[in-house]
């Protein structure tokens, strides 16, 4: 099939890449063109294990293109996905001006029937948003349908993900057109769920919330070890061996950050609350989680008695291991408060470095973990990347100042960290 992606981001990016090697002939619209000139040339604007040698094979094989031409993307094609930024507005409803966009530059270039697909992940009744957004502006009497096909990425195994979901959610408004969304998956083998527009919309926000719940129920039972001298990593392990619950998203940590959970989390409640009804777990969830990394922040000045004169060497940037992104990375909140507090932070993270020093170029950046623990008087780990949990322990003591190590990922053994003479600090784990 020929297809139009409208918007090259995480989503945007691994969409038209996989439907481009599954044989269709993809065309990715974005309108910035140092962008599109960027990835013309081979250059991945994002970090993402796998894509850039997909993309570098479809491309040299004629099955993907990139463009700032969207009018001619949308003629070419039959199926056009909507893939721009949904980010958060401060009252955490969901901004929705390039899907608005988007459907605007549909409706003038549309010159026969086609398949709008909404990707992005967008609050309940976007389809309908979409629809009378190209009904409204488009100069053709055409036939058109809206889809809602939303997507399960987890960013640093996105490519993954693609090739082999779950499940495989269309939610669109006849048997027909929800058909021909499925002929593009028929070939990747995985279940599909077929449904209407509106309870596909829901799916993607009801399965970012359930496990944001499960994520800041571990952290509370955490915060509960913490005081009562249990082990988090213990009790999580017998909680999720249960069946009914499983053992995924129960780690305990920092919290989640990103771009999904934070704002699928808030737009859901700012649904909720549009139409009355009171969404108390969600809530909690969602303070639960912002008071995480605070709890974190105060335990290490608390033990290093303050962060004045302190030097901290950070182990990890990004939100979380194999990626770039710096959304809603804890990193941020550790940085901000080290600075406020007159210390000094030295940081480390084998990708996401120059995106950081977007929000922060006044720290220091180092070429390794060791190189920025030189001197230290505290490491604490905020991301977790295998380099950071294979570290060799004897090097890491040898090139601090201090002992502290402030784990908030859970990645070391806390008996064996005190062996190597550390003073250990894990989140729900005892320190003595």
């Amino acid at each position: 099939m020929n297809i139009c992606v409208i918007g090259t981001g995480y989503v945007g990016l691994v969409t038209g890449v996989i439907f481009a090697d599954l044989g269709n002939e993809v065309i990715c619209v974005d309108k910035l063109e140092a962008k599109v000139e960027q990835l013309n040339r081979g250059e991945m604007p994002i970090y993402e294990p796998g894509l850039e040698e997909l993309v570098q094979r479809n491309a040299e094989e004629g099955r993907l293109t990139f463009t700032t031409d969207l009018d001619g993307a949308v003629r070419k094609s039959e199926i056009i996905y909507i893939c721009v930024g949904t980010p958060p507005r401060e009252d955490g409803s969901t901004d929705m001006s390039q899907v608005e966009g988007a459907a605007r530059g549909i409706a003038a270039a549309m010159d026969r029937y086609k398949v709008i697909v909404n990707k992005s992940t967008v609050p309940v009744g976007t389809g309908s948003f979409v629809r009378e957004v190209i009904e409204t502006n488009r100069r053709r009497n055409v036939d058109f349908d809206v889809v809602s096909n939303p997507e399960f990425l987890r960013e640093g195994s996105a490519i993954q993900d693609a090739l082999n979901p779950d499940r495989i959610v269309i939610g669109a408004p006849n048997q027909i057109v929800a058909l021909k969304v499925l002929e593009l998956y028929a070939p990747l083998e995985r279940p599909m769920i077929i449904t209407d527009v509106a309870s596909a919309e829901l799916i993607k926000y009801a399965s970012n919330a359930f496990l944001a719940v499960k994520i800041s129920f571990a952290n509370s039972i955490a915060n509960i070890c913490e005081a009562v001298n249990a082990d988090v990593i213990q009790v999580m392990k017998g909680v999720g061996q249960d069946r009914r619950i499983g053992p995924a998203f129960l780690n305990a940590g920092l919290g989640y950050g990103g771009s999904c959970f934070p704002k699928d989390s808030s737009s859901l409640l700012h649904t909720a609350q549009s139409v009355g009804y009171d969404f108390p777990i969600l809530e909690a969830t969602i303070k639960t989680n912002d008071e995480q990394p605070k709890r974190f922040i105060k335990k290490i000045e608390k033990e290093l008695g303050g962060f004045k004169g302190k030097k901290i060497a950070l182990l990890g940037l990004a939100f979380k291991a194999n990626t770039d992104d710096m959304r809603d990375a804890k990193s941020l909140d550790v940085i901000a408060a080290v600075l406020a507090g007159d210390g000094e932070i030295v940081a480390f993270d084998p990708i996401a470095m120059e995106n950081c020093k977007k929000i922060f170029p006044q720290i220091t950046y180092a070429k390794s973990a060791f190189d920025a623990a030189e001197g230290a008087d505290a490491a604490v780990v905020v991301t977790e990347w295998n380099e950071f949990k294979q570290i060799n322990l004897e090097k890491l003591k040898a090139a601090m100042k201090g002992s502290h190590v402030f784990d908030g990922r859970n990645l070391y053994d806390p008996e064996k960290m005190r062996r190597a003479g550390f003073v250990y600090h894990g989140i729900g784990r005892t320190s003595k």
